[in-house]
Formats: structure tokens, sequence, C-alpha cells
């Protein structure tokens, strides 16, 4: 009898360290930012320190992965909840003295993005050995819950805070990833087979490059995937642009845009059941056409709060989609690959959630925000109709693959 995954001490020790670790990540992103608008006065420099830490995580994102598949996961996992502490705690030493200077803030986000970028294919490639197969659907909607409630409680969180002190922030953050790594000494990650060598990292990233290439499934996703996150990241973009043109409150959008984070909550807890239900298949296709149509009805409405409902129903079903396509990829991904996959996989999907706000504020400049509704919305029809007809999704996670 398999057990449960509320009694599987290994996954509830990552789980539970994790979640602390979101809620203090998700503050430290909320007020790293205001830290800098409050000492400069500067929006530029407010938003460039959001920009190193993306930055950073993508750049390493290729090589954290061929790492992650050389080095023992547990380990890296445990480097970098430490390394996180150092440098947070330097920064709530720093802000103590009255110290800190924007470098110093600069590097600590740097640091974050490198971490993560390290972090997250560590655990991704630990967590078939951690769950039986047959709970690893559950197990990554799960984690999707984690990261939604560790979002909307940081980011409360952390405007609040920092509404105290400078540094409190920092310090909550600093303290979660110390019960995370505590966390992280008691957790057994059953053994890998043991590799004989490994190639130059070089040609390790290309290793994984080409298995993520050579899979036809994993690379048509991947490809709807991108596309996707770069109308909708630009949507979001457009639809803060035109609530506020309609002379909507700071906080009104901050309630709106909030509720994506619920969509999202509810989406993940009801994934495992939507998982099963919907089949492969639908399972991704109903992300994309609840989407292609909810965008055009942002046009519809004005009340900031109304399309904060928009927003949640959007969200709602893309944790079943992100479920499905992340469970077959570990499944078919041999052991000493799947590091190399999430960094590749991350590193893809990443790049276009940074260039979709660059979209989005092209649009609004050259268009009117209501005609950058439409683009959108065009943009993720088209999307749509693909992933419906594709021969590969339609027979998604039916087809036995050969394993490299």
């Amino acid at each position: 009898m398999t057990t449960s995954l509320a009694r599987n001490r290994n996954y509830t020790l990552l789980w539970g360290g994790q979640a602390l670790a979101e809620v203090g990540f998700s503050a430290t992103m909320l007020a790293l930012p205001l830290l800098v608008l409050i000492i400069t006065g500067s929006p530029m420099l407010s938003g460039l320190v959001l920009t190193v830490d993306a930055t950073a995580q993508l750049l390493v994102g290729l090589p954290a992965g061929a790492l992650v598949d050389r080095w023992d996961r547990r380990r890296i996992m445990l480097c970098c909840e430490a390394v996180q502490v150092v440098a947070l705690g330097g920064l709530v030493a720093a802000l103590w003295f009255d110290a800190v200077t924007m470098p110093h803030i600069m590097a600590v986000a740097a640091v974050l993005g490198v971490c993560r970028a390290l972090f997250e294919p560590a655990e991704d490639a630990c967590l078939p050995r951690l769950v039986p197969e047959s709970q690893l659907a559950t197990a990554v909607a799960m984690n999707s819950a984690r990261s939604s409630l560790g979002q909307m409680a940081g980011t409360a969180l952390g405007g609040l805070l920092l509404a105290v002190t400078r540094w409190l922030p920092f310090l909550v953050d600093m303290v979660t990833h110390v019960v995370a790594f505590v966390a992280l000494l008691f957790l057994r990650v059953p053994p890998s087979a043991p590799v004989e060598s490994h190639p130059h990292l070089l040609r390790s990233i290309g290793q994984g490059l080409r298995w993520v290439w050579s899979r036809r499934e994993i690379r048509v996703t991947a490809l709807c995937a991108v596309v996707l996150n770069l109308f909708f990241t630009a949507f979001y973009l457009v639809v803060i642009v035109l609530v506020k043109d309609q002379g909507e409150s700071a906080g009104a959008i901050g309630v709106m845009a909030a509720m994506l984070g619920v969509g999202g909550v509810l989406g993940a807890l009801a994934a495992p059941f939507l998982h099963r239900a919907l089949g492969p298949h639908r399972s991704i296709a109903s992300v994309f056409w609840v989407l292609t149509l909810l965008v055009p009805c942002a046009l519809l409405v004005e009340s900031p709060y109304l399309i904060g409902v928009l927003f949640a129903l959007m969200a709602f079903l893309a944790p079943t989609a992100n479920t499905t396509i992340s469970t077959h990829q570990l499944l078919l991904t041999p052991d000493e690959l799947r590091g190399r996959l999430s960094g590749v996989m991350g590193v893809v999907v990443g790049a276009a959630g940074a260039i979709g706000p660059l979209v989005g504020g092209a649009l609004t400049e050259a268009l009117s925000a209501r005609t950058s509704v439409v683009v959108c919305a065009v943009g993720i029809s088209l999307v749509t109709v693909f992933v419906t007809l594709s021969p590969t999704l339609r027979e998604y996670g039916k087809v036995q693959e050969e394993k490299a």
C-alpha cells in the first residue's frame, strides 16, 4: 500500500521548508525594489534590481541544470539555502548600520537569482526519487500550490514589514531560509545510479539541449508555453495600463493583480483531480481555450475587481496543464538528465516571461491599450488553434517513447 504524501516524511520536510522559504522570498522580491525606491527615489533603479535577479537566473540556468546532474542534489539545495542566509544577513547588517549601497543591493539580487537557478532544477530532479510514480502528479500540483500561497502571503507580508522598518522583511526571509536549511538536513534522497564520468560542462549542457530538442512532445509543449507566456505577460501589463488610464487607484489595481494568485492556489488544489479527469490533451488545451475566451472580455468590463475575477479564472487551469506537462516530462527523462531538463525549461519559459512585459510596453506605446488587448487575444487564439489540432499534443502521454 502506497503511503500518502502527507505521511511521506521526505516530501513533507521538503514541502514545508520550501513553503516558508517561498513566503520569505516573495516578501524580499516586493521589498527590494521598494527599498531601492526609498533610498534613491529612482523608479528605473527600482526596476533594475528585479531585472538583475531575473537576468542572473536566466544566465545561470543552463549550466545550473548541468551541474545538478553531476553534483549531489541535496547538497546543492543545502548550499543554496546557506548562501541565501549569508547574503540576506549581510543586507540586514548593512541596513541596520545604515551602510547599504546600490552595488550591495544589486549583488544580493544576483545571488538570490543564481541560487534559485540552482535550487529549482535540484528540487525538480529529486522529486521523482522522493515520491512514487503514482503520486508524482499530486506532488507537482502541491508544489505549484506552495508557490502560489507563498507569493500571496509573502507579497502582503513584504509591504507590511517594510513599513515597520527597512531591514525587517529581509530578516524574516533570512529566518525562513534557516528553517528550510534545517529541514533539508533531515531530508533523505534515495541515491541515483552512479555515473562513471561526466563530460566537459559545455558538452554536458549540449547533451541536455539535444535531449530536449530530440523529444517532440517536450519541444512542442515548450514552444506553445513560450508563446502563451509571452502574450499573456504582455496582456497583463497592457491591462494594468488600461485600468490605470481609467483612473483606478493603486490599491484597486493591487487587488486585481492578487486575484491571479487566488486563481492559481485554487487551481493547484484542484489540479490532481482535473489532471486525472480531463486527460493529457484536454488538460493542456483547456488553459489555452480559457484564455482565448476570457482575454477579450477585458475589453467589456471596466471594474478592476471584475477584471480580477477574470484573472482568477484565467489562472485556475494553469496548474493542471503544468502538472500534466511536468509529470510527463519528469517520467520521460532519465534521472541523469532531469536537472538539465529543468534548467532548459526554466530558461526558455523564463525568457518568454521576461520579454512579454517589454512586448506589452511596446504595444501600448505604439497602439492604444484596447487595441493592444486585441493583438494579445489574436496571438493567444492562434497558438490555441495549434494546440487543439497538433497531432503530437492530441496523443500527449499516450505514446511510449524510448528513454535515452
